[in-house]
């Protein structure tokens, strides 16, 4: 046989056609490596929760990666409860187990989080937090519904009968200040007579001291509350008392007793970290502002049985500032100061 062939009137020699096919062979290995290659794999994503999953905050996040399931085709697993002794490992497992985005609370863990991330600058972390996001591989978020809030906060002060009004949180941090503060500013400037309480439960998750909590603001007066943790809305039902929710549309827990609240959608947040993770343009920076109104992020809770209920004046009061909200025309204010009950 001779050293060459005759290929589509192409006269190649063996050694070159076999140094062609090689470069083929290397072109098409290369193209695996490729953004779109790259796109058609899952997307491994692990969430690291201190507190358990039924607590609102955690549970936002959640709903909103059991969602990116479907729409963007993730695979999704979580770890919840995780004490800050075990914070560090559960970490690491995910990292070491191929896991390109880990995410999750970091409040109490918040040194522990950093450290794990800088080991592993390959892997995109992206922790709610209340510092600020850290070069190259760990960014932040947080729960700006502090406009809602404030809307919640017209209702409460338009609808309270003893101009008395409170609200029972986790701790005096700036992250839940906001929140609270918000909800007494709406409040006093639908009734400049209202005055405002504050209790602090010192925990995240405690509903049965927020309960307690509740039950004392209660019986000094207050007959609208902001149930800003878990426990408070139970108290509002039995004490047959109107109740504020927080974080998701907790109506179910009282229909006669909330008549709305912020709800935080992660939604927003959770799609652009894993369309930067997925496009490998991730960076370390702050989605806080993906929780603003306007980017659908935050929203007040359907009014449900009080739809009927709510006068005509209070529910276009809402709706004229949820309109200048969006629209940019109006800004609530940020206070991160810690509230002082009146």
């Amino acid at each position: 046989m001779g050293d060459a062939m005759t290929v589509h009137g192409w006269k190649l020699s063996r050694r070159g056609l076999v140094a062609g096919l090689f470069a083929a062979a290397v072109a098409l290995t290369g193209l695996a490596g490729t953004p779109a290659a790259r796109a058609e794999e899952k997307l491994k994503v692990a969430a690291v929760f201190e507190t358990p999953i039924e607590e609102p905050w955690v549970n936002q996040i959640h709903v909103a990666l059991e969602k990116a399931k479907t729409e963007h085709g993730i695979e999704y697993v979580y770890s919840e409860s995780v004490k800050s002794a075990d914070f560090e490992r559960v970490m690491r497992e995910y990292a070491e187990g191929g896991y390109k985005l880990i995410t999750g609370d970091a409040f109490g863990a918040e040194r522990i989080a950093r450290k794990v991330a800088k080991d592993y600058p390959d892997v995109a972390f992206v922790f709610g937090s209340g510092i600020g996001p850290a070069e190259p591989n760990f960014g932040v978020f947080d729960n700006w519904i502090h406009e809602p809030a404030y809307l919640s906060g017209l209702i409460a002060g338009k609808l309270t009968k003893t101009k008395v009004v409170g609200a029972v949180a986790a701790m005096p941090i700036p992250e839940v200040n906001r929140l609270v503060n918000a909800f007494c500013a709406g409040a006093k400037e639908a009734n400049p007579e209202v005055k405002c309480k504050f209790s602090f439960i010192g925990s995240f998750f405690d509903p049965p001291k927020a309960k307690e909590a509740a039950l004392a603001q209660i019986e000094s007066g207050v007959d609208v509350i902001y149930a800003e943790r878990f426990g408070v809305v139970e108290a509002a039902v039995e004490k047959k008392i109107l109740a504020i929710s927080n974080m998701s549309d907790q109506s179910s827990l009282g229909p006669d007793t909330v008549i709305t609240g912020p709800v935080w959608d992660m939604s927003p947040t959770v799609n652009q970290m894993i369309k930067l993770v997925k496009a490998g343009v991730f960076t370390a920076q702050d989605f806080g502002g993906f929780s603003f109104m306007g980017k659908g992020g935050s929203y007040l809770a359907p009014y449900h049985k009080f739809d009927t209920v709510l006068p005509a004046e209070v529910k276009d009061l809402v709706a004229k500032k949820t309109a200048e909200i969006l629209d940019g025309t109006y800004r609530v204010d940020v206070d991160e100061s810690i509230p002082k009950s009146e």
